[in-house]
């Protein structure tokens, strides 16, 4: 079971929720706006996932208007540097990831 999103989040805590929700691929939802920079920018879904699940934060967490938690990640992978815009949501049927961007 995942904790809790907390009322005020760090970078470390935003990792380890991160890495806890991302386990299971299902939590993590791509908007069509990331869908759309992934084929215009040629990354792959393997990519995004990856560095969900493994990326350091590049930009730190914050909180934006409507209370989501938000940060840029950072990772290479298959020798692509990859940075992905991630939100933690939270929603009746439990807390999960949007991935917002890609570039």
């Amino acid at each position: 079971m995942v904790a809790p999103i907390p009322l005020r989040m760090t970078d470390a805590n935003f990792l380890r929720i991160l890495r806890e929700l991302s386990s299971v691929t299902a939590n993590i939802k791509l908007s069509r706006h990331a869908r759309e920079r992934m084929s215009e920018r040629g990354f792959t879904v393997a990519q995004i996932y990856a560095c969900v699940r493994r990326g350091v934060i590049y930009e730190p967490v914050h909180q934006d208007v409507r209370g989501d938690f938000k940060c840029t990640l950072r990772h290479t992978h298959a020798g692509d540097e990859i940075h992905v815009a991630v939100a933690l949501k939270r929603n009746a049927r439990g807390d999960w990831i949007a991935v917002l961007t890609v570039f």
